[in-house]
């Protein structure tokens, strides 16, 4: 009659296991089917920063482009000989308060934009958000 408890409290036992079993086999497969779906977001979420990286960059190409242009047309106004009687000294003095002010700007913005690089790149570097599938190998049953 022992026995046949003991075998008895073992079957239970075993039944009580193979449903924990069942229990942690459909967890898992729920929380595999999350990382799956956080993985394609993370991979869309990637892309989309890449591709505003890509426009900002260019956009900030264009404008060093214009500034350049800008910086060109004002030396040519200020050096010409004529510019002193076509421009006006107030004409003169507003265009060089804009230039230095724009200059200015643009290099403070060119060391800000180099600092955000860094940084954006650092937060959103691929390598920092790789995930480690050698922890897996421990966890599956």
């Amino acid at each position: 009659i022992q026995v046949v408890q003991s075998f008895e409290a073992t079957r239970r036992r075993c039944c009580r296991l193979q449903q924990d079993a069942q229990r942690a086999r459909e967890q898992l497969s729920r929380v595999e089917a999350e990382r799956a779906v956080l993985e394609v977001k993370l991979k869309h979420a990637r892309n989309q920063v890449e591709v505003e990286m890509k426009k900002r960059h260019r956009a900030e190409a264009e404008l060093e482009k214009q500034e350049r242009k800008f910086q060109l047309v004002f030396e040519s106004l200020m050096q010409e000989p004529w510019g002193s009687g076509v421009l006006s000294k107030e004409q003169c003095s507003v265009l060089s308060a804009l230039a230095g002010r724009h200059l200015g700007m643009s290099l403070t913005a060119g060391k800000r934009s180099s600092a955000e690089d860094e940084s954006c790149q650092s937060l959103l570097s691929h390598s920092d958000i790789s995930y480690d599938h050698t922890e897996d190998d421990t966890v599956r049953i």
